[in-house]
């Protein structure tokens, strides 16, 4: 089994995918809405590890355009930094520029209410990052 937890990470909400037990496809998990307690957070996704036992938990690293790290890509590390005091696996980060403008844009074309997409997008974008690197990580 070679699943995979993907997170994009944001100050309000969380969003979390998982791949299949092959490592191949990415599929929407859910939105997770913080609670403002980092470590309370970080056990939820230590929960859902416990739950899909994946062999690595990615992290979506936003980048500036110009591949620079900026002031989120430090937020980032730093939940990651906690979900790991919690989980005991292996993890990698990923570059995740422009994915939740790809989420929006997808959902958008699909005439989603904004409502809705505001619940949806972060998971999406989770998906989007998790596919990206499973596509250019063929063997994990």
């Amino acid at each position: 089994m070679r699943r995979v937890l993907a997170l994009d990470v944001g100050d309000k909400r969380i969003g979390v995918a998982v791949s299949d037990p092959l490592g191949i496809t990415a599929q929407g998990l859910e939105t997770y809405t913080r609670t403002g307690d980092t470590e309370k957070d970080a056990e939820h996704i230590a929960e859902l590890a416990k739950k899909y036992e994946p062999v690595r938990l990615l992290f979506g690293m936003p980048r500036n355009m110009d591949g620079s790290y900026g002031f989120q890509s430090e937020k980032v590390k730093e939940f990651a930094q906690a979900v790991l005091k919690v989980w005991d696996g292996e993890h990698a980060f990923f570059d995740e520029r422009l994915t939740t403008v790809s989420a929006e844009r997808v959902l958008v074309e699909a005439d989603m209410d904004w409502r809705k997409r505001r619940k949806v997008v972060d998971k999406l974008a989770a998906t989007i990052i998790l596919q990206g690197y499973l596509d250019s990580n063929p063997v994990l």
